[in-house]
């Protein structure tokens, strides 16, 4: 792997989906890029999304490699407090699940971040200074 690496979310080189089953929620993660795949496999681990996820009472998590489809699916187990119809959380569901996993910082290759995120975050491109302002919907 490269020496150079920056750190960014989870949300810049990857997306997610999460599900619902009772207490448990299935979280997938799914690679922008293949090449990206390596990293994340290293890096993602079930230890560190059981981490990210101590917050929530959880108690296992299992990770499972989909290196075709250069994904991920982590399975958490009582993670819900309770499920839909056993908890007052806003989020019975666990939809939004997906969002804290995306939080979760990795080091990659900068060539691996997509164009766009880079310029939303102000890096140079192309030998040029990135727009000053995020893009609007008009632009």
């Amino acid at each position: 792997m490269m020496d150079e690496l920056v750190t960014v979310p989870l949300h810049e080189v990857a997306h997610s989906r999460t599900g619902d089953k009772g207490n448990r929620v299935n979280a997938s993660l799914i690679a922008y890029d293949s090449t990206v795949y390596p990293y994340l496999a290293e890096q993602v681990t079930a230890e560190r999304v059981a981490e990210l996820f101590s917050i929530r009472g959880f108690v296992r998590v299992r990770r499972y490699d989909l290196p075709k489809l250069s994904a991920f699916n982590f399975v958490i187990d009582d993670v819900l407090e309770g499920g839909v119809n056993g908890s007052l959380n806003v989020d019975g569901h666990g939809k939004t699940l997906s969002f804290l996993l995306l939080t979760l910082l990795v080091k990659v290759p900068p060539n691996l971040v997509s164009r766009e995120k880079k310029v939303l975050r102000g890096r140079k491109l192309d030998g040029q200074d990135a727009p000053a302002s995020r893009p609007t919907c008009a632009e």
